[in-house]
């Protein structure tokens, strides 16, 4: 493995348009801290750098239903976020901003200089208008139903509901999100980055040069280069933003998916003179910590404008974790499902590392996990209180008892003494070996084993018993006990600082480097340690039920408020032939099956009574394939057929949804025959 002079570690820039939540945490900013924070303890020579993203459709949407400017919105959850992690023992060296000025310099230069270089294309393109607002639409800005699983309310380049990727075109009945209105085509010019022109070169580096990355990541890269990459624009016709620095461009910005990435050099301009030690040597080690939402981002477009640029180096890993749920179901922003971590600060004071702790035990490395207050509790009570405080708390309060708060000699010792000892040089080496590799669960483990050993070796002693008879022995036994607590502290470092800090302070000792952990001298014969106070307290169920109780009112509140949004007002009257052209006709299904490689479609064969056919729905969420054959429904059959995924689906499946978002098949009443004519 070659050795590196120094390293350089990103964290994936949050959105200023709200708070930052535990899925956030678990997915990006825990395991980057734990990270950093071990590389100091080595001695490294290593830089952290974050900052906000502050500009995007997401934060002119906020600013427009809060009925503000995008510069207050980003000034207030940009202050938010940055206390917020500075509260939480976020460790980085700069957390800057994408508004800042040399942000908006570093970003311009690097596309004029691209530009330049005759690296994008110029493309004229149709794209969405919406003539009563006076302006193009971002993707986030036109909103209308998805082709796949009917929801009204699909943006155009995601449907929430279903998960699906889709382009403005995809929408059934677009509209502007703006002003409601039916946008029109309309022509625009761009720039696009050619990815196509690094593809030969990202399969190389990628597939043949970096199969040690994680699973989800190697395999969502690989997926995109086989399916051939195409130019991705850079520009959008948007009025926040920093502007295209070329002639002709008026009204046109960077994309924040160009700009954004950029905001880890401006940061790393920011903090040091010497930046181009960071991004411009081999020697460097840089590591991106991002979601897995933004692989495609981090390992081929930035990777591709960095190459296009010329000079910078390339990210030796991209660690992505995959999604964090909250109590079984999908974190939402929207919708207020989530813990937001501002908010935890305030009601949980000085249990900072316990949510540290809980979120890095359960850190979704390789699969969505869930967080639940109920594990958070039992996690607390019976990992940190019973096991990590109750052995700290027991070898001082000995030492106190025995030895008036000084570290006793150690006498000679046993052979089951230095069995305990050696194992602690093996979960060190197992320590490095997890976070080297971002194994930070496996990592934690260990770190915590320090503290199980020390159980282990009190329990087996029992110096309270041995005191009476042989009080020299019970020296040597608490020294190596002492010298177990201390080990912790620097074993616990990275995961939980603020505790870690407390033992060292406890000890009433300085901080101890990487190295000295497992150290059998790291306290000297003599030494007066602090007075014994508990590191962690019991949580009762009475909090956590107010916190359950806080997530049940906003679920009913949502459930309220997607009831009320489904009472719509009547659309535009149509005449009778308009609803005479529609041939709608009960129907049987006679097959189901899923659709490979999709989440929530399903291949129906329908008997319509005039012929067999196939119909594409995105019902798979609700209904297994083994429950609807058989069953009866409505079919709108002269609908034009459309090919989805692969599969030419022709009508599509009447349904209703509820006001939790279910969508529900609509049946006849009574049995009829197949391709009786509804209306």
């Amino acid at each position: 493995m070659k050795k590196f002079k120094r390293y350089l570690v990103t964290s994936a820039l949050p959105y200023a348009n709200g708070p930052v939540h535990i899925g956030h945490l678990a997915g990006v900013y825990i395991p980057s801290d734990i990270y950093v924070r071990y590389l100091r303890l080595r001695g490294e020579d290593v830089i952290s750098v974050c900052g906000s993203d502050e500009h995007g459709v997401p934060i002119t949407i906020k600013a427009r239903q809060e009925g503000v400017s995008p510069q207050d919105i980003v000034d207030k959850y940009h202050n938010i976020i940055k206390d917020s992690f500075k509260r939480l023992g976020m460790s980085f060296d700069i957390y800057s901003r994408t508004t800042s000025p040399v942000h908006h310099k570093t970003a311009s230069d690097f596309f004029r200089t691209l530009y330049d270089k005759g690296e994008f294309i110029e493309k004229t393109t149709m794209q969405y208008y919406d003539e009563e607002a006076g302006q193009f639409l971002a993707d986030r800005y036109i909103v209308g139903t998805c082709p796949h699983c009917q929801n009204d309310r699909a943006y155009g380049d995601q449907c929430e509901k279903c998960g699906s990727t889709l382009s403005p075109i995809d929408l059934i009945n677009p509209r502007s999100a703006i002003t409601g209105s039916v946008p029109v085509m309309k022509e625009t010019t761009h720039w696009f980055l050619p990815l196509d022109k690094h593809e030969a070169f990202l399969r190389r580096w990628i597939l043949e040069g970096h199969k040690e990355w994680k699973v989800n990541v190697y395999g969502q890269c690989k997926s995109w280069l086989d399916l051939g990459l195409q130019p991705r624009a850079v520009s959008r016709d948007l009025d926040w933003g920093i502007p295209v620095p070329v002639e002709g461009a008026e009204g046109k910005v960077l994309y924040v998916w160009f700009d954004a990435p950029i905001g880890y050099i401006s940061a790393t301009k920011e903090l040091t003179p010497d930046w181009e030690k960071y991004w411009k040597d081999e020697e460097t080690k840089m590591v991106h910590f991002i979601g897995k939402d933004n692989i495609v981002f981090h390992c081929i477009v930035f990777p591709s404008m960095l190459r296009a640029h010329g000079g910078y180096i390339l990210p030796e890993n991209v660690p992505a974790n995959e999604f964090l749920n909250l109590e079984g179901e999908k974190i939402s922003t929207s919708r207020n499902w989530a813990v937001w971590l501002h908010e935890y600060l305030d009601e949980f004071p000085g249990k900072e590392d316990v949510l540290r702790y809980v979120l890095c035990a359960n850190a979704p490395e390789t699969k969505d996990n869930d967080f639940t207050w109920r594990d958070f509790q039992a996690r607390n009570n019976n990992e940190l209180v019973a096991v990590l405080g109750n052995f700290v708390n027991r070898a001082l309060v000995l030492t106190h008892k025995y030895y008036a708060g000084r570290v006793p000699e150690c006498g000679t010792l046993t052979d089951y003494d230095r069995d305990i000892l050696s194992e602690l040089p093996t979960i060190k080496k197992s320590l490095e070996e997890d976070i080297e590799n971002f194994r930070f669960r496996e990592a934690l483990k260990e770190a915590m084993n320090i503290a199980r050993l020390g159980n282990k070796y009190l329990a087996d002693t029992e110096p309270w018993k041995v005191y009476k008879t042989d009080p020299e022995r019970v020296k040597t036994i608490l020294n190596v006990a002492l010298q177990i607590t201390a080990s912790i502290a620097i074993g616990i470092e990275p995961f939980m600082p603020f505790t870690a800090e407390k033992i060292l302070k406890l000890l009433q000792v300085d901080h101890f480097g990487w190295d000295r952990l497992g150290d059998t001298d790291l306290l000297a014969a003599g030494h007066e340690i602090g007075t014994p106070v508990l590191l962690f307290e019991k949580i009762e169920d009475s909090t956590i039920e107010a916190q359950l109780k806080k997530l049940a009112d906003t679920k009913k509140a949502n459930m309220a408020k997607e009831a009320g949004h489904k009472i719509e007002p009547q659309k535009e009257s149509i005449v009778f032939d308009d609803f005479n052209r529609m041939d709608i006709r009960s129907a049987t299904i006679l097959a189901a099956e899923k659709i490979a490689k999709t989440k929530k479609l399903l291949k129906l064969t329908i008997d319509t009574g005039i012929d067999k056919r196939t119909i594409v729905s995105g019902i798979a969420e609700y209904y297994t394939p083994e429950s609807l054959v058989g069953r009866q429904v409505l079919v709108l059959i002269n609908l034009e057929p459309r090919e989805l995924k692969g599969v030419l689906s022709e009508g599509m499946i009447l349904m209703a949804q509820d006001p939790s978002g279910k969508m529900v098949l609509l049946s006849p009443v009574d049995k009829v025959g197949n391709g009786t004519m509804i209306g």
